[in-house]
């Protein structure tokens, strides 16, 4: 089995089943859902996706080739997918806030250009579809089915909140010497940081990108208010 290529039938069909598989669900829970029902979906949207990264990662470790620089679920999805079940079980404001910017930022790279080294029908391949794509499934379930919308300021609180986890990951990479989201290298695959120059470079260039990233993603939302608050 050989790792996704951009544009493969490996990289469009999961996208393609979930865009309309997503849009589905939605429509199905607004119409024939009462509210009851639709946290049952949210809270198991957020266990399905939780429990495959921990299912993913405790396979790693029976397997016994489990490394703490290399395997441990510090990149920002990953991350966010092995603790999604809090915010589906809890719907915390300020949890939605931090997640929104964070899930659209984090994905986006990762949706458009896969880092799969085995594809189908490796486990690694459902969990990184089921992840990536699963995060965002949650973040629009929210945003459409609970009416949750994020305000100017969520856009700070997620970036400031970002600089705090990504400090922390830094130190974990140089105790571990690790790459965790790759804050020390670029991946060694295609993406979209190898137009953005070298290390630390591109680092810098993620930085200044990033409230401009975040003020796009609130762009729909604000545009969304403005109408319809006439």
């Amino acid at each position: 089995m050989d790792s996704v290529n951009i544009g493969s039938l490996q990289h469009i069909l999961p996208i393609a089943v979930t865009f309309i598989g997503v849009i589905i669900l939605i429509w199905f829970s607004i119409k024939k859902l009462n509210q009851k029902q639709q946290n049952l979906v949210f809270k198991g949207l957020g266990i399905f996706v939780s429990f495959t990264v921990l299912v993913f990662h405790i396979n790693l470790i029976l397997k016994g080739n489990y490394s703490l620089s290399k395997d441990l679920p510090l990149f920002l999805c990953s991350f966010m997918a092995l603790f999604i079940f809090v915010f589906t079980n809890s719907r915390k404001y300020w949890l939605f806030e931090i997640l929104l910017f964070w899930i659209i930022a984090g994905t986006t790279q990762a949706v458009i250009t896969p880092d799969i080294s085995i594809g189908f029908p490796s486990f690694d391949y459902f969990r990184y579809w089921i992840v990536h794509l699963g995060l965002l499934v949650i973040i629009f379930y929210a945003i459409f089915v609970f009416k949750m919308r994020p305000t100017w300021k969520s856009m700070f609180k997620s970036f400031l909140t970002l600089q705090v986890y990504m400090l922390l990951v830094f130190c974990v990479n140089y105790i571990l010497g690790g790459n965790y989201s790759y804050l020390n290298k670029k991946p060694s695959s295609a993406s979209l940081i190898d137009y953005l120059g070298e290390w630390p470079v591109y680092l810098l260039v993620i930085e200044v990108f990033l409230i401009p990233y975040f003020l796009i993603i609130y762009l729909p939302f604000f545009i969304t208010k403005k109408l319809f608050s006439k």
